[in-house]
């Protein structure tokens, strides 16, 4: 049946992006430009969906108007390797016979480099392992036009060398000494033209960091090469400041009034923005009432506002190594919303009645006042709970520095000891029956880095995750689970918090590598035996090899609209709620609790493709911003090693590839390559895929994932992001023969320090992000669920 035809907004649409001059632009530079008014923007965004639904356009990852891809050619996102080879990742839906990746050679890529969408034309020929194979055609949308490298000069002309492995060769960038740069300086250029293998790219000097390694210039590398945002606009900082002449603590008016109840906040001792606090309390039939009261962010972010747009744009906080790019103006989030000690803060409520056994009968909801009666720093609670201390100091990693608020040397009332025993009981109520549900608990160590005053790591110490963490955690997700199931069953859309179940070819391979360590798995694709089979790993040497092959055969988790249940939480529902002074998803869920609450419908938000366009971009901001901190934390541990060649270290194998091992160091969590052909004389090693080895066909030796090495740093690269090892001993295996000390030498071949299998999810209980820097400014809230 042909579609129908265009009318209205859609015929204008389809006129405009049919333009030979066309750019593809986001939906409302769109609307500005066919002079749409905000009456009809939802008619206008009605009819972009329909058009999309036809096929008649297409939505770029960043969320840009595009048109359908032109018949024979395959539209996706490039993803290109240091070794100058490209793969395309198909956009759905993916043309017929095209089940996976395809294959570009560096001759058929052009132009294009990675994280462009790109079209590309299938070739007849197949790849170097049979999988199909393409040149591209056209570049759709640069993933950036900005980059970060080092500036040098050569015959009176100036070269940037750009960061990373996917610039083979400088950059021109014209007459020398432009801004000011000189020789060896970082700064940041816009690409003009592209470089190709035929022809040397050409860009302009925008702006100049500083010299290659002094304090802070790795940061400002990393904030431009990411494109994060620094400064909030005037405007934006005008609307907070406005919010905070109009707070009054005396006004209540609409609120329910928790002032007079017992609560506490728990956060890491050098945390600035507090938005959750608990209550608790026990009923005569032995019920528990557990109040989970999350800052009222949305109270002052207001939709459609500077405030909100900004939020949205930036959508997450982002937490680099020393340095807090807050979601928020610090005037809200360290102050108007945060839930300091003693100050009646605004709130978002959830009251979850719970029987004596820990199962939940009730929830409502309220917009609250509240009065935080104490602050607790992690480290204190457990001593508080158990008897062996007094309140009376919060410190930081356990020693020396006091938390803010928290130096007074006077004991906890009785009342908050009661309190907080009463909470971890629950807790662990919470927490036994969640597993006995099939969620999914991994134990990978976080390693905490630590800096000096110029921001170099001069240590770091592995992450205490005891029960005080648990029981936040539990509250945390208790609550996420609660307002998710509410807005499900009223039949509401919203923001989820999505894990797909793993696909069962990865858990087939994964079973293989379970069995290949002496472990049966009958159904892999059962959750409760994947739990006994974490039992029975536990305090063995296998335990880190199978938490990180079962960490890698699983999804990531994301935000979208649809209900596709949490996989590793084995639950149906589930969302963000408790963190919306960060999270801009959680602040698009507070306005939904706000609807319900009032009874004001306009309080909804978006819906249909406009919330799946918004799920799409949180989930890619996020990503940005974990990218970001794992690539400036890389950039620190490789300046901290560059010093310490020939430094020996203790260390994990995290990935097993035909042409090596990588692996990561025990107590200083930097990651690098031992390359193959230093491993053995003479010896020939066979890559198992499924196995995740490589075993010597002479000497018999196996490498696996998670096996301990000792290795030697023999080669830093900083501004290439390489770290090259060399392998010293191989803790010996059951059954294996541990191996020799190497003899001196280097690795004559250049490694690579990759990105390691990143959490499935930052609210997934007992998986927690490594290698995680403590800034100097924000707070490390973001741990909580």
């Amino acid at each position: 049946m042909p579609p129908s035809p265009p009318s209205g907004f859609e015929q204008d649409i389809l006129a405009f992006i049919q333009q030979p001059e066309y750019q593809a632009i986001k939906p409302r530079n769109m609307a500005k430009r066919l002079g749409v008014s905000k009456k009809h923007w939802e008619a206008f965004t009605a009819a972009l969906d329909t058009l999309q639904k036809r096929g008649e356009l297409r939505m770029s990852p960043s969320g840009r108007v595009m048109p359908k891809s032109p018949a024979g050619l395959v539209g996706g996102v490039l993803r290109k390797r240091s070794s100058g080879v490209g793969f395309l990742i198909p956009q759905e839906p993916r043309p017929e016979g095209v089940t996976g990746d395809i294959y570009i050679a560096p001759p058929d890529l052009g132009d294009a480099h990675n994280g462009d969408t790109v079209l590309v034309r299938l070739l007849r020929r197949p790849g170097p392992k049979g999988q199909p194979a393409g040149v591209v055609v056209e570049v759709v949308e640069r993933a950036t036009n900005v980059f970060v490298g080092v500036y040098h000069e050569e015959d009176a002309q100036g070269y940037v060398t750009i960061d990373g492995k996917n610039f083979q060769e400088p950059v021109w960038v014209g007459d020398p000494g432009a801004k000011g740069a000189r020789e060896g300086d970082k700064v940041v250029i816009e690409m003009i033209r592209f470089p190709t293998q035929h022809q040397t790219g050409e860009g302009v000097l925008t702006r100049v960091l500083g010299p290659r390694g002094e304090p802070g210039v790795d940061t400002l590398s990393v904030i431009h090469e990411f494109g994060l945002p620094e400064e909030f606009p005037e405007d934006v900082q005008e609307e907070a400041r406005i919010e905070a002449e109009n707070f009054s603590e005396d006004n209540l008016q609409g609120r329910e009034d928790l002032t007079g109840v017992l609560m506490v906040t728990i956060d890491p001792a050098d945390a600035r923005d507090f938005d959750d606090a608990i209550s608790l309390q026990r009923s005569d039939d032995g019920h528990w009432h557990l109040g989970v009261h999350i800052a009222d962010v949305a109270h002052f972010v207001q939709p459609g506002t500077a405030l909100d747009r900004e939020a949205q744009a930036r959508g997450t906080s982002i937490y680099l190594p020393t340095k807090v790019i807050p979601m928020l103006p610090e005037v809200i989030s360290n102050a108007l919303a945060s839930l300091q000690e003693k100050r009646v803060r605004f709130t978002k409520s959830v009251f979850i009645e719970y029987t004596p056994d820990g199962l939940p009968v009730h929830t409502r909801f309220a917009n609250s006042a509240i009065k935080v009666n104490r602050r607790f720093a992690y480290e204190q609670v457990l001593p508080l709970i158990e008897g062996t201390g007094d309140g009376g100091q919060g410190t930081a990693e356990g020693g020396g520095r006091r938390a803010e608020g928290q130096g007074r040397n006077t004991a906890a009332p009785a009342k908050i000891r009661k309190l907080l025993s009463e909470m971890r009981e629950l807790a662990m109520l919470l927490r036994k029956r969640r597993f006995a549900q099939g969620s999914i608990n991994l134990e990978l160590p976080e390693i905490k880095l630590e800096f000096d005053a110029d921001g170099r790591v001069s240590g770091a110490h592995e992450q205490v995750h005891d029960e005080s963490h648990q029981l936040i955690e539990e509250f945390m997700l208790a609550a996420n689970v609660a307002v998710a199931t509410s807005l499900a069953d009223k039949g509401l859309e919203f923001l989820r918090r999505t894990h797909g179940d793993p696909s069962e070819a990865k858990m087939r391979a994964f079973a293989e590598f379970a069995d290949s360590l002496g472990f049966k798995l009958k159904n892999p694709q059962s959750r409760h035996e994947l739990q006994r089979l974490l039992e029975r790993v536990a305090g063995r040497p296998e335990e880190r090899a199978v938490n990180y092959a079962l960490l890698r055969s699983f999804k990531a988790a994301e935000y979208s609209p649809n209900d596709v249940g949490h996989y590793a939480l084995a639950v149906q529902n589930y969302c963000h709620f408790t963190s919306p002074i960060r999270r801009y998803p959680d602040l698009t869920v507070h306005r939904l609790i706000d609807a319900i609450v009032t009874g004001n419908p306009t309080s909804r938000g978006p819906s249909g493709e406009e919330l799946l366009r918004l799920a799409q971009q949180c989930s890619s901001l996020e990503r940005r911003a974990a990218d970001a901190e794992r690539e400036l934390t890389n950039l620190k541990l490789l300046a901290y090693l560059e010093s310490r060649i020939d430094t020996e270290m203790d260390a994990v194998i995290t990935g097993v590839d035909r042409y090596g091992f990588f692996c990561r160091g025990v107590e200083i969590p930097a990651e690098g390559l031992v390359h193959v052909t230093t491993l053995s004389n003479g010896d020939y090693f066979d890559y198992d895929k499924a196995a995740h080895t490589l075993t010597g066909r002479r000497s018999g030796e196996v490498f696996r994932l998670g096996d301990k090495v000792r290795v030697r740093v023999v080669r830093v690269d900083v501004d290439r992001r390489q770290l090259d090892l060399r392998l010293v001993r191989h803790e010996k295996r059951k059954g294996g023969a541990s191996r020799p000390p190497e003899k001196n030498g280097g690795s004559p071949h250049s490694g690579g320090n990759r990105p390691r299998g990143g959490p499935v999810d930052r609210s997934r209980p007992g998986h927690r992000p490594k290698g995680q820097a403590k800034g100097k400014k924000g707070g490390g809230k973001r741990r909580k669920r």
